[in-house]
């Protein structure tokens, strides 16, 4: 087994594996022209690679042909990942289907939007909790970091939030993704997911919202009147330097 390790060790000699594992039985040659290398230090990886029993050879006339042995590979996912491994990384492997699977039989939501402005501005006027109150009636109150919380806050001077969510990735000035939900909410529940893409083309950029893990249609179509009306009100703001006259979410639909 040691053998087997110090084999596996070497970055070379693994390629080669995986060479022989896409095509079993080639020749010195043929694998020499893979590697870029002289025939010298292939033979050289070859024999440590046959001395750990993971490549057999076969002679036929004059050719020596190379044959990947995976036997030794069993005997080490044996006894170093099956008895110990095996049962979580099912498990493991279980909950990530049944989670992607819950995901995709959930409606989801994607808004476009074309703003006069750099990237940096409109990630400031997603995450300043000011700028937030002026176009959204909340403040987004947060440090923005991975794994922070964040809040959805009223502006009547409570602090009482609206919705609660957690940082899930934070690439300023181009993507923003957070989970949202009731403060309320069942903690067993999954929340739904809010991802902002910030692409700059010129003297624009493109936002693009993408909503995901509704409830049901009918949360999907209130994320979309919503959306709609909030990102209006947010390209207002930023290339005008004042939200629409009217709250446009007060509408009747």
């Amino acid at each position: 087994m040691d053998k087997v390790f110090k084999a596996l060790a070497d970055q070379t000699r693994r390629y080669l594996l995986d060479r022989l594992h896409e095509h079993n039985g080639q020749t010195l040659g043929k694998l020499c022209r893979r590697l870029e290398m002289t025939r010298q230090s292939a033979t050289q990886h070859l024999a440590v690679l046959e001395a750990a029993n993971l490549v057999s050879t076969v002679r036929r006339g004059r050719e020596k042909l190379h044959y990947l042995n995976p036997v030794p590979l069993n005997e080490i996912q044996d006894r170093w990942i099956d008895k110990f491994e095996r049962p979580r990384l099912r498990a493991l492997s279980l909950v990530k289907r049944q989670a992607e699977e819950a995901m995709a039989d959930k409606p989801a939501f994607v808004y476009v939007i074309y703003i006069e402005s750099t990237p940096e501005k409109v990630w400031h006027a997603l995450t300043d909790a000011d700028l937030t109150a002026e176009y959204w009636g909340h403040s987004n109150v947060s440090d923005w970091q991975v794994g922070s919380p964040w809040e959805h806050q009223r502006t009547d001077g409570t602090g009482t939030a609206d919705v609660v969510g957690t940082v899930v990735e934070s690439s300023p000035p181009t993507r923003l993704v957070t989970t949202w939900s009731a403060p309320d909410a069942d903690a067993t529940a999954e929340p739904s997911r809010v991802t902002f893409d910030i692409q700059p083309h010129g003297d624009i950029v493109r936002l693009t919202v993408t909503h995901e893990n509704l409830a049901d249609e009918a949360e999907r179509t209130a994320a979309a009147g919503g959306w709609a009306a909030v990102l209006s009100n947010l390209k207002s703001l930023i290339e005008t330097g004042s939200p629409l006259p009217q709250q446009p979410w007060l509408i009747p639909r």
